[in-house]
């Protein structure tokens, strides 16, 4: 069995001699460093199942508009981008407590077995998440017995 474990660049610098605890001294250092170094989930997250003659693909894409997601179809590559524009913000009366913003590109390509049809294929964007329907094509299913007359 693999056991995996979480990499924390600044972590055992923080705890270690000279530097003592730099954790204590600037706080939770995680907070210091963008999100996605610390975590490396994809902020798209996808399941895909296969059907007798289709993938069916859904993807998570909070915070990205219709508009700014693009899905390209490449033999058997799929390959989903999105701009993505979150922003949160806590107010306590008139003074601002909290606020966060993040601007970026997000993007996951991946390799499926067989190759697409791409003039079949569909797309679909509700409530923050992404549906594929990505019919497999005719002349990849495999081998194709003939019948002998």
């Amino acid at each position: 069995m693999t056991n995996l474990t979480r990499f924390h660049p600044l972590g055992e610098l923080a705890r270690s001699a000279p530097f003592g605890r730099l954790d204590e001294w600037f706080g939770n250092l995680e907070n210091l460093m963008p999100a996605n170094v610390w975590d490396p989930t994809p902020r798209i997250r996808m399941d895909l199942t296969e059907e007798d003659n289709a993938y069916l693909l859904h993807a998570e894409i909070p915070g990205a508009k219709k508009d700014d997601i693009k899905v390209q179809v490449e033999g058997r590559r799929v390959t989903i981008s999105a701009e993505v524009k979150q922003q949160t913000e806590r107010k306590e009366g008139q003074r601002v407590v909290h606020s966060e913003r993040y601007y970026g590109r997000e993007s996951r390509t991946i390799q499926l077995e067989h190759d697409v049809d791409e003039k079949q294929a569909s797309a679909k964007y509700d409530n923050g998440v992404l549906a594929l329907k990505l019919p497999i094509l005719e002349t990849s299913l495999g081998a194709h017995q003939l019948p002998i007359q």
